[in-house]
């Protein structure tokens, strides 16, 4: 069964002084285009965490990202006494000052260099080991989330594909009038030329002229593309470039046909297949 690139899949922790909110987005893309957004005491376990993306993900542009919003009274942000009442001191020194401005010093001093000191935050292993099963719970959101949006697709292909070959079936219907309405108009052009003709000649000439417009082996071929496309569509796998590949085949034998058709009737139903195709086409890049 196919899978859609595109997808989103979310999970949110609450630990004892922090939220953990994981987000992992996909679009999609040739090949695995991995951007993650992650606080610095986690960047330890990012390539762990990268290889299990990558496994799970195979392909697409994926933002992973991780926030985390601190719940706790304590932060890891702190003011440093000591440098802030020495600025203080200092300011004084400076600015001749009553009780009243005191706030005002204050106002000054912490934004000073140092004033505030910033505790690095180690990574704690429980805590990691919490975050990586909410990472799995993510994940499996977003490939659910790929394989509902590629049901909508796989139901669509099967229509194109159908019509494709209505449209297929109207053809071999019509080629017989195709090749009859060519021999007239040739006998009624040479009619009009008034001119004597070898008619052993223009047998010769005429078979090998209709054998240029032949399209028998184009519509065997594409029969078979068309079969082979639904075959891959509901095999296990969901390959996306091989069912671009088939794509390509069918519409090299679609634009054969046109080219050989030389009928009116017949270059509209080829038209009809080719508009059918580009909507798959559209669709076919967005699977896995």
């Amino acid at each position: 069964m196919i899978q859609s690139m595109t997808g989103y899949g979310k999970s949110v922790l609450q630990l004892p002084t922090k939220k953990v909110t994981i987000e992992i987005k996909s679009l999609n893309s040739k090949n695995l285009d991995l951007n993650t957004r992650i606080p610095s005491y986690y960047k330890v376990k990012e390539l762990a965490m990268r290889k299990k993306l990558a496994s799970a993900l195979i392909r697409g542009k994926v933002d992973f990202s991780i926030y985390v919003e601190m719940t706790a009274d304590e932060t890891s942000t702190k003011i440093n006494k000591g440098v802030v009442t020495s600025y203080i001191k200092q300011l004084k020194e400076v600015i001749v000052v009553d009780n009243n401005n005191e706030v005002e010093l204050l106002n000054m001093a912490v934004k000073m260099p140092d004033a505030l000191k910033t505790e690095r935050e180690e990574l704690d292993e429980n805590e990691w080991n919490e975050i990586e099963k909410h990472i799995d719970i993510a994940l499996q959101e977003i490939l659910q989330y790929r394989t509902d949006e590629a049901a909508s697709l796989e139901e669509d292909f099967e229509q194109r594909i159908t019509n494709i070959k209505s449209c297929l079936e109207e053809v071999k219907t019509m080629d017989g009038e195709r090749i009859e309405n060519v021999k007239q108009r040739i006998g009624k052009a040479l009619d009009e030329l008034k001119v004597e003709v070898d008619e052993n000649r223009f047998e010769q000439e005429l078979i090998y002229y209709l054998e240029k417009l032949d399209i028998n082996e184009e519509k065997v071929r594409l029969a078979n593309h068309l079969d082979y496309f639904l075959q891959e569509l509901g095999s296990n796998v969901s390959n996306g470039k091989k069912l671009g590949f088939i794509v390509q085949e069918i519409g090299r034998e679609i634009n054969t046909t046109g080219s050989k058709a030389n009928f009116a009737p017949l270059q509209k139903v080829v038209i009809q297949m080719k508009d059918e195709l580009e909507k798959i086409k559209e669709q076919i890049l967005n699977v896995l």
